[in-house]
């Protein structure tokens, strides 16, 4: 077989051009490497000075009442709350109201020095399970949001003593964890779609003040012992309130409260079948029974 004669000059000239090839590819990944970087590290500079522009912007909604230290934000735009809020777990309130707010973030949790949570007239539709881990917090209002479930978690929060679940309007039902509120004393679950009492309500060994005005109610649990207001429901008793005007009327609806109490207290003492007498300002007197 004859042999094949090869050009040492023509494979020195392949060579090089293979090593040039590599060596610019080379090139090219290290300089994209280095934009990588830069556009990451411009990208982290970006997100710590708004992180500093979103805690002075907060720092400038804190003010002292009280002795307390509250976060007060009001009809301002603040779909979310920034994550540099989660460097003042100092406060001891939030009051955030008409701010749009969608959601409750989930660093809530860190916030162990919370008493008071109010969230009320936004767009919250979710409240996160790490609610559960502010044991000291006495008071939460979330009414006139879009909430459709509780957490369970919410029954972790010992030392609640006020809970205003009102005009959620889809809320329906309660976990059975919430019996495990031994302090709370005011519920208001008004305007909500509640077709019966959630048996969490009937464990609740404090509670004495309740609105179930505006759900869905057709019967009434046998041991209800407690200041219950129940206007606007379908039960079956002739007692009506006059009907609202206007839509802000509608809001206000609990200020008929007492006057549908008084019809409805003389209704179940003309039927003979129920007997329920209470003080009106909230402190019962007397139980329902048959």
């Amino acid at each position: 077989m004859a042999g094949v004669a090869v050009c040492a000059g023509s494979v020195h000239t392949v060579r090089a051009l293979w090593e040039e090839r590599i060596e610019r590819l080379r090139e090219a990944r290290e300089k994209l490497e280095r934009e990588r970087s830069q556009r990451a590290g411009l990208r982290g500079r970006t997100v710590v000075w708004q992180n500093r522009i979103n805690l002075a912007r907060l720092k400038e909604k804190v003010v002292t009442e009280e002795g307390r230290i509250i976060l007060r934000i009001e009809r301002e735009e603040w779909k979310s709350l920034p994550d540099a809020l989660q460097q003042m777990t100092y406060l001891q309130e939030w009051q955030i109201h008409r701010a749009g707010l969608e959601i409750i973030p989930r660093f809530v949790g860190k916030f162990d020095n919370i008493l008071v949570l109010n969230l009320s007239r936004n767009s919250v539709k979710e409240i996160p399970k790490e609610i559960g881990q502010l044991t000291k917090l006495r008071e939460m209002y979330v009414s006139y949001n879009r909430l459709r479930e509780v957490p369970e978690e919410l029954g972790d929060c010992e030392n609640l003593e006020k809970l205003d679940l009102s005009v959620n309007r889809d809320l329906c039902d309660l976990p059975k964890q919430l019996s495990h509120l031994q302090s709370l004393y005011h519920l208001d679950l008004s305007m909500n779609c509640f077709t019966t009492f959630p048996s969490a309500i009937l464990n609740m060994p404090a509670l004495e003040w309740l609105d179930m005005g505006s759900n869905k109610l057709k019967e009434l649990p046998d041991d209800v012992a407690r200041f219950v207001n129940l206007r606007d429901n379908p039960l079956q008793l002739h007692v009506t309130l006059p009907q609202c005007v206007n839509p802000e009327e509608e809001e206000d609806r609990e200020l008929f409260g007492i006057e549908f109490m008084q019809a409805y207290i003389q209704e179940l003492k003309n039927s003979k079948t129920k007997t329920y007498t209470s003080d009106l300002s909230g402190t019962p007197e007397a139980e329902m029974s048959h």
